[in-house]
């Protein structure tokens, strides 16, 4: 079930929890086999009265009505129940057996109808009907009654996906259909023509034979898992437009007791980190859900090498699977190789052979992903494992680096400007120096990041106790 929107003002309707609907289920079920007891009784008095074969065929259809009902309402009760460790995917398929019993049964009354009705007609044997104002009311009493089972037990159907209930409801229109038939062959006989009653019930067989048919195909196709029609299609769809998805690899969905089942494996960037590919399956389940409602659908992510994936990308994947930090990664073509370099960090007290043979796996993987004529080159440093302790350094000495900051990007007179939120934090390496600046925001960030190393090395050359200085460039406020 989709909600709709026709408008602006467009409202979507409340989807009804599992356990509401499991009420309504159980409810339209019992209603079911109440009226079928009260109509059956009275379509039989009437047959006794009236001798008519249309009719008491009628209210024998009724008696397996009963029982067809009690275990539709057996069958809703059953389906209803959640998985457990035998049935990973619940009870729904009891519903579709139901189904396929009513199947059965509508079959063979049909078949009992109609050799009764073609032996009366091959070998003209008329039986006398009586036609009396209390048949004709137990027949519109049951029409009118039908009429209101089919009507509510096909939308209850609908709104639940219940295949017993959509079983009921064929049942019952069939049931319409022959008291209606019973009714114009009651009067016909009325009207003087004996076969009437006779014809009447032979054409209640086929309508019922006809029934079963439609019943049994789509029943069918819930046992042998056939995929919802145009179901599939609207889960791709919802699928595609999910960003970060590159494909589809497969999509299975089967139906079972109203819900769809299945499993879709998706292709993402193996670049993603772990976080991103989380995100993207958790937008997808909610894409999945409002494409289709009553589905619930495993997601696979499958990390694949997509088209654009840079050799810096696939440089920094590799040192990320192999849990080895790096930075400043350069990656050059030359001629028709490949040359890549890059600093990699290590424990600064493991023993260095320890920390080159570590540096000898990233440099085998790097040449595994580019050929084996790859140029690789690490720079090992060493990293800080611990969390040194600071504090903030005197006023003074922050007003001697602000005014550094301030004096070296005058002199170089580069597009770095308005010095401002400068803070300096004394550690046992030196002074770590923190500052944001303003630059044109038309400026590209190759331009800006050269001016910012420019005044980065004067200042250190101007202040040594400076040993980390950290930049923040802001786009300039237009005047």
């Amino acid at each position: 079930m989709t909600a709709t929107q026709d408008g602006p003002a467009a409202t979507h309707p409340v989807r009804a929890t599992p356990a509401e609907i499991a009420r309504i289920k159980q409810r339209a079920a019992i209603l079911s086999v109440m009226a079928t007891i009260l109509l059956t009784a009275a379509k039989l008095v009437g047959a006794i009265i009236s001798g008519s074969l249309a009719l008491l065929t009628d209210a024998l259809q009724g008696l397996v009505d009963v029982g067809s009902t009690l275990f539709t309402w057996f069958a809703v009760r059953a389906s209803d129940k959640p998985a457990d460790d035998e049935h990973h995917y619940g009870h729904g398929k009891v519903e579709a057996l139901a189904a396929l019993v009513e199947t059965a049964i509508l079959f063979t009354l049909a078949g009992a109808i109609l050799w009764e009705a073609g032996n009366r007609l091959w070998t003209n044997v008329i039986e006398h009907v009586a036609v009396t104002p209390l048949v004709i009311g137990v027949m519109l009493l049951s029409m009118t009654v039908d009429a209101i089972r089919w009507r509510s037990l096909t939308k209850v159907a609908k709104e639940t996906g219940s295949e017993a209930l959509a079983g009921e409801a064929t049942h019952f229109s069939a049931d319409f259909i022959g008291s209606a038939l019973v009714l114009v062959g009651l009067v016909g006989v009325w009207k003087g023509f004996e076969r009437a009653d006779t014809i009447a019930a032979f054409t209640i067989a086929a309508y019922t034979a006809f029934s079963a048919y439609r019943l049994a195909r789509r029943v069918l196709d819930t046992l042998m898992d056939t995929a919802p029609r145009g179901v599939s299609e609207r889960l791709r769809e919802a699928t595609e437009a999910v960003p970060g998805v590159v494909g589809i690899n497969w999509l299975r969905i089967r139906p079972a007791g109203g819900h769809v089942h299945g499993e879709l494996g998706i292709s993402v960037s193996r670049t993603l980190p772990l976080d991103r590919v989380t995100a993207i399956k958790a937008e997808l389940a909610a894409a999945l859900l409002k494409a289709e409602p009553d589905a619930d659908i495993t997601i696979t992510a499958d990390p694949v090498a997509v088209d654009d994936e840079t050799a810096l990308e696939r440089v920094l994947l590799i040192a990320l699977k192999l849990k080895i930090p790096v930075h400043h990664v350069t990656v050059h073509s030359i001629g028709d190789k490949l040359s890549v370099s890059l600093d990699m960090e290590v424990d600064a007290d493991l023993p260095l052979g320890e920390a080159h043979e570590i540096a000898t796996r990233l440099e085998t993987a790097i040449r595994a992903e580019f050929g084996g004529e790859t140029e690789v080159e690490t720079h090992i440093e060493p990293m800080e494992t611990g969390q040194p302790h600071g504090h903030n350094a005197a006023w003074e000495t922050v007003e001697d680096i602000g005014k550094a900051l301030a004096g070296e990007a005058a002199k170089l007179g580069g597009p770095i400007h308005d010095i401002h939120s400068v803070r300096v934090r004394q550690t046992a390496k030196g002074l770590v120096v923190n500052y944001h600046c303003r630059v044109d925001p038309k400026l590209d960030v190759a331009c800006v990041h050269a001016a910012v190393d420019a005044i980065e090395r004067a200042v250190r050359i101007a202040q040594p106790q400076v040993c980390r200085l950290v930049s923040h460039a802001e786009p300039a406020i237009a005047p």
